[in-house]
């Protein structure tokens, strides 16, 4: 099924979004447009996964009636676009960027479970 591959996807961006948050160190000038424009290309693509997983999702619940609730699913959504930056532009304290990251993840894994 298409949305637990989307869903796979974004666990799979997940890791990698918390190795850059823990390996990253914020730009010296926070207008800087050459590390803006990097940004904006890396993450891009995420978010266009995000945007098909949503709709997707919010989809599959209406249908079939899946015990996630749809404000997961926004919520979950917002929270991603969330540490997509903070990944990047280190401004969020580490307890925070994992409590997101926790929050995320536990959606995800929920979404996975009740699709099996």
């Amino acid at each position: 099924m298409r949305l637990i591959e989307y869903t796979n996807q974004l666990k799979q961006e997940l890791v990698k979004l918390k190795d850059i948050f823990e390996q990253t160190d914020p730009p010296e000038d926070r207008k800087d447009k050459v590390y803006f424009e990097m940004v904006r290309e890396k993450t891009l693509p995420v978010y266009v996964l995000l945007e098909k997983w949503e709709a997707l999702a919010l989809e599959v619940i209406k249908a079939s009636k899946i015990s996630v609730h749809p404000n997961q699913i926004v919520s979950t959504r917002e929270n991603m676009e969330l540490l997509l930056m903070h990944s990047y532009y280190v401004d969020v304290r580490r307890r925070r960027y994992m409590e997101l990251h926790q929050s995320v993840l536990y959606v995800l894994d929920q979404l996975i479970r009740a699709l099996d």
